[in-house]
């Protein structure tokens, strides 16, 4: 009832405010050299906006660069270096209104009107396995209906002058399922760059001794997705760890450790304290490349991590213990995923771990649909996807 009772509150009186305020600041003269950038809700400081906005420090520094920061999530932006704003604040607002380009990965709340002068590069946030907005046959997120969804999600779109697309079989779901209109950038992904620069030894070296993981150890990286039907109330998702942490524990501890990478939108905090020394928690690790980087292997489901994960050319094993559901009930595939996914389905925390024992024991094999699946969604990756976006949208950069 209480949360009810804000939602309300916040429609009634404080979103109106808020719109008219933004409104007013946006007549305002542009800033042109100013950005602000978002990542995940202000949540991280992270993905593909990070990229974007690294290289832009680095090689353009006339840029003015903000980070919209979350309230609840202000820590993962201290000590680093940033010009970060909490968002949704006075100050967020008027430097919102007056900036030239604003740079996220999802989506902005709906009552925030873009100005004239604004440039919005969407950038997105994975290769998409499962359906998308308006192609999605049912949503079955808390607070919303299928009809609303779908329409607030083309509202949004609308407003993006630039969207990021991976590859070409990205580019057509998103022109179709985002009904967008405007200029798609197909450059790949601006976060990957790192893994294609970074994969090395001597890297991996650096970042297990600066997160203090063993050296001798073998790393599992277990990274699932969020199902929609899965949650407290609206923005608060919470997830069932169905992979046996401690039958795990009891077959592979000798070689190798386990880290996990929740969703973002998963609620609950993980209690590892009985597997100390094998399951460590990185849900709260902003950098996912850096685990993909430090991992020999990754378990997911039908996370698109696995998309960006197939660049190192490692194993990757499917823990799709609810996949009848999940395909036919909560978001259906745009591909036959049993069929094509790169690398093995399995149901059990002991097929995992056999499978697992078949990598320990012959070695790794890349399968023979490999080279298909990585010239399909894989080939844009080469190390200039941020070159790429930044000297197409940021041309005015030489005239600061």
């Amino acid at each position: 009832m209480k949360q009810k009772l804000v939602t309300l509150i916040k429609k009634k009186f404080i979103q109106p405010i808020y719109f008219l305020a933004f409104f007013m600041i946006g007549k305002l003269p542009v800033k042109k050299n100013l950005i602000i950038f978002e990542s995940f809700q202000g949540k991280q400081y992270s993905d593909n906006p990070r990229a974007i906005y690294e290289y832009i420090s680095e090689h353009y520094p006339d840029y003015i660069c903000y980070w919209s920061a979350h309230k609840n999530f202000l820590h993962n932006f201290k000590n680093k270096d940033l010009h970060y704003i909490k968002r949704l604040s006075p100050k967020w607002i008027f430097v919102m209104g007056r900036a030239h380009y604003w740079v996220t990965n999802s989506r902005l709340p709906l009552w925030i009107p873009k100005p004239k002068h604004t440039i919005y590069l969407q950038t997105w946030h994975g290769t998409p396995l499962k359906k998308l907005a308006t192609d999605m046959d049912e949503v079955h997120m808390p607070g919303t209906t299928t009809e609303n969804y779908k329409k607030n999600f083309i509202k949004e779109a609308g407003n993006w002058d630039y969207l990021i697309s991976p590859n070409a079989y990205s580019t057509e779901i998103f022109r179709r399922a985002f009904q967008f209109k405007k200029t798609m950038l197909e450059t790949g992904y601006p976060r990957n760059d790192v893994l294609v620069k970074n994969n090395n030894p001597e890297y991996v070296g650096v970042l297990k001794r600066k997160y203090g993981l063993p050296r001798d150890k073998k790393v599992i990286l277990y990274a699932p997705t969020w199902r929609d039907n899965q949650f407290y109330q609206k923005g608060k998702y919470k997830f069932d760890l169905n992979l046996d942490l401690e039958f795990m524990k009891q077959q592979l501890e000798e070689e190798y450790i386990v880290i996990l990478r929740m969703h973002y939108l998963v609620a609950e905090k993980l209690d590892l304290g009985p597997y100390k020394g094998f399951a460590y928690d990185f849900s709260n690790h902003e950098d996912i490349s850096e685990l993909y980087l430090i991992s020999d292997l990754l378990i997911t489901d039908y996370s698109s991590v696995f998309f960006d994960y197939a660049i190192l050319k490692r194993p990757v094993i499917f823990f799709v213990y609810d996949i009848e559901e999940y395909r036919d009930r909560l978001r259906g595939f745009y591909f036959d995923f049993e069929k094509k996914a790169p690398g093995p389905l399995v149901t059990t925390t002991a097929q995992v771990i056999d499978e697992i024992k078949k990598i320990n024991t012959a070695g790794y094999k890349l399968p023979d649909s490999f080279g298909d699946f990585y010239k399909k969604f894989c080939y844009l990756e080469c190390g200039k996807s941020t070159q790429r976006v930044v000297e197409h949208v940021f041309a005015e950069r030489k005239e600061l």
